[in-house]
């Protein structure tokens, strides 16, 4: 499939249970819920939202990177409905488009149904079966437990961490960084 395709028409995908498609202006409500969410948000490494306006304006910043051709953020949303519970994405491809970055998050009331591994499987098979990908990376906060273990489980190997290298919250963070190559990939789903 060629890039041009992906950045032209939203790349829609389902699951036995989930279905990923765009995030639009009307998932504010359920996007400020999650992302309001101090307990979900603690590890995201951005305050949570305050408002809708918060919510609104972060929307508008994942629908202008896909304009760019920099990002794809899907929201997660069940088979049987149609309102959002979560995204995962792939941001800061390379010039070539063989490597990209995943991020995810998840409403706390979807929290350990296998729910982000279903979907992250789905957008990892697009993306190294449709998109082309050659990498897929992931950084983390090491204290989140889940998210550790979820890359673990989806394959992605623990690559080391850059030191001090993010400054949130009056402090400086570690980043600690996860790698999944193609060859590596099973497709779980």
């Amino acid at each position: 499939m060629s890039i041009d395709i992906v950045f032209t028409s939203f790349p829609s995908l389902t699951t036995n249970r989930l279905r990923l498609r765009q995030i639009r202006v009307t998932d504010v409500e359920a996007v400020f819920t999650e992302f309001s969410d101090e307990e979900a948000m603690r590890f995201y490494g951005h305050e949570p939202h305050r408002s809708i306006n918060d919510s609104q304006e972060w929307i508008k910043r994942i629908q202008a990177g896909y304009d760019r051709r920099e990002s794809i953020h899907w929201g997660i949303t069940l088979h049987d409905e149609d309102h959002v519970i979560g995204s995962c994405s792939f941001h800061r491809f390379d010039s070539g488009f063989h490597c990209a970055e995943t991020g995810y998050e998840l409403n706390r009331a979807f929290w350990r149904l296998g729910i982000m591994f279903e979907a992250m499987s789905a957008i990892l098979t697009y993306g190294f079966t449709e998109l082309g990908l050659h990498r897929v990376e992931a950084i983390i906060d090491i204290a989140n437990e889940s998210s550790k273990n979820l890359l673990l489980k989806l394959g992605f190997s623990y690559e080391g961490n850059l030191r001090q290298r993010y400054f949130f919250q009056g402090r400086f963070e570690d980043e600690y960084y996860f790698g999944l190559l193609k060859d590596e990939w099973k497709g779980s789903v």
